[in-house]
């Protein structure tokens, strides 16, 4: 499903080069919940973006499904993202004029698909979320998971094959934290769908069924090296 290949990303910063990812490499078979863990600054976020094409590594390569992805261009990366990767940011990016309901059919329409398809399944997705009497509701009239659990039902709207989700209970409590990660883990057993997320606290690995974790852009754990 998702090969990634010696990954190394350096930001310069003047006459200084951070190395935020350091020749990262692993495989993630389809259908795998994979949690990323580590401490602030290690690389998580910077590697999600570049699995989820939305930003270019120094060097490396990523294969989704066999196919060599990292150096595609920016259209092709986007209509790449509208139809096989579904993204959940940590800070919701909602459209917060717009309802739960448009707010996850907008993707449809940038895909092309007709009206009452999309409209369609956006209804469906806010129910398997556990959100169909919040459609019509705004984000501001919505609780912080709330909020999440729509951003899940957006990243799902074109069936991606893959969700990464970027840290997507770090600003939620406790409560609404467990609804959004067991959410997460319905969505992947009842879709077959491949998942990697981030997450800063160590216990969500209880979540996945493998676990990576980074350090100084490095990694330093890997649990799918024990499956092969």
């Amino acid at each position: 499903m998702l090969e990634v290949r010696n990954l190394t990303r350096i930001y310069r910063m003047g006459s200084v080069q951070v190395a935020a990812l350091n020749n990262v490499s692993f495989t993630v078979p389809e259908g795998y919940v994979v949690c990323v863990t580590g401490r602030s600054g290690s690389g998580k976020s910077t590697m999600l973006r570049q699995l989820g094409l939305l930003d270019y590594p120094t060097s490396g390569q990523i294969y989704f499904n066999g196919q060599e992805v990292t150096r595609l261009s920016g259209s092709a990366r986007a209509r790449l993202r509208l139809a096989y990767l579904g993204y959940v940011f940590q800070e919701f990016a909602l459209l917060y004029e717009l309802t739960a309901l448009e707010n996850v059919f907008l993707p449809g329409m940038m895909l092309g698909k007709r009206g009452v398809d999309y409209k369609k399944r956006a209804k469906e997705l806010l129910e398997v979320v556990g959100l169909g009497t919040r459609c019509n509701h705004r984000p501001r009239e919505l609780s912080g998971g709330e909020q999440q659990r729509v951003a899940i039902a957006r990243a799902l709207i074109n069936q991606p094959r893959i969700l990464f989700a970027d840290e997507p209970c770090a600003n939620l409590d406790t409560v609404s934290s467990q609804v959004v990660m067991e959410t997460i883990v319905r969505l992947n057993r009842e879709l077959n769908l491949t998942v990697v997320f981030v997450s800063h606290e160590p216990s969500d690995v209880k979540y996945a069924t493998a676990h990576l974790e980074l350090s100084d852009g490095r990694l330093v754990f890997n649990s799918l090296d024990r499956e092969v």
